[in-house]
């Protein structure tokens, strides 16, 4: 396959066009998939290496980044994340294009951010085919455990996706969001300093 067809099939990804696995098999080089391994298996005492394995796996990492194992990622290498990120355990990135998360996000057990999804149509879905659309996490985001985050789907600044939720569409900034689908239940207020949670 030549570089202009290398360009092509990328195109088409930044498009957010169905493309194939044997399409997009040159982009393998970009998986981090040994790096996660070691990750996964690295003693959480062992901070330092846990840090620089990070930096590796990651196309950005901030500082004081928490990642508890295990986690998984298609790449890892399209994965963008801030300053004071908590991950608990189990999150998942289908990080086929671009996941940018940012500073003083919190991902409770079990979420998955994923950029890819299939054609309906069985025929479409040969070789694997796909279609990818980026995601981006804003700063100050809370998500709840056991949620699944979309394709195209943006969170806005403080908001928080309650556990369970299945987020297909963007959410606004300060807002509670809940359900499958997603949607705003209610905005965040002054009035939820003096509460611990609720919708």
């Amino acid at each position: 396959m030549s570089d202009d067809d290398h360009e092509d099939i990328l195109d088409r990804v930044a498009r957010g066009l169905v493309y194939t696995e044997s399409e997009a098999a040159f982009l393998a080089p970009c998986r981090r998939t040994d790096h996660i391994f070691d990750y996964n298996r690295t003693p959480p005492g062992e901070t330092e290496r846990r840090r620089s394995l990070l930096v590796e796996i990651f196309g950005s990492v901030g500082e004081r980044t928490v990642l508890l194992a295990p986690f998984h990622a298609a790449f890892g290498s399209n994965v963008h994340i801030g300053d004071d990120f908590f991950g608990n355990v189990n999150v998942t990135f289908v990080d086929d294009v671009d996941i940018r998360i940012g500073n003083d996000v919190m991902i409770a057990p079990s979420v998955t951010l994923t950029t890819t999804g299939h054609p309906v149509h069985p025929s479409r879905r040969e070789d694997f085919g796909r279609f990818s659309e980026p995601i981006v996490i804003e700063d100050n985001v809370w998500i709840g455990s056991n949620a699944v985050i979309l394709p195209g789907v943006r969170i806005g600044y403080g908001s928080v996706i309650e556990a369970g939720s299945v987020v297909s569409r963007s959410i606004p900034p300060m807002s509670v969001a809940f359900g499958t689908p997603c949607r705003v239940v209610r905005p965040i207020t002054d009035e939820d300093l003096a509460t611990r949670a609720g919708t």
